[in-house]
């Protein structure tokens, strides 16, 4: 059996790659892109956990993170094509027009 540390630490090393691609990019599907490494990091956390102890519940929390992330793509994908259409790119920080 592996132990859990090693699940700790992929977890650990995904997010942290996730958000460095958060905090350093400009291009918004890298963005979306390092947002579901994070989701990703987070999910191996709820499972080896949930492993570890013996239940269902960090498995099921697994499953509505998986059900948010897909949901945090159908909007991310609007808003790349609106960036597309009215920016010509992908580029996050040409669009200081489309704030409130």
């Amino acid at each position: 059996m592996v132990p859990i540390q090693y699940y700790l630490l992929l977890s650990a090393s995904v997010f942290c790659i996730g958000l460095f691609g958060v905090l350093t990019r400009n291009n918004a599907l890298l963005f979306l892109m390092s947002v579901e490494l994070m989701l990703t990091g987070a999910n191996i956390n709820l499972v080896a956990f949930s492993a570890q102890t013996g239940t269902l519940t960090g498995q099921v929390f697994s499953l509505f993170v998986i059900a948010l992330a897909a949901a945090e793509v159908a909007i991310g994908v609007g808003i790349v094509l609106a960036l597309v259409r009215n920016f010509e790119g992908v580029d996050v920080t040409r669009a200081t027009t489309m704030r409130w």
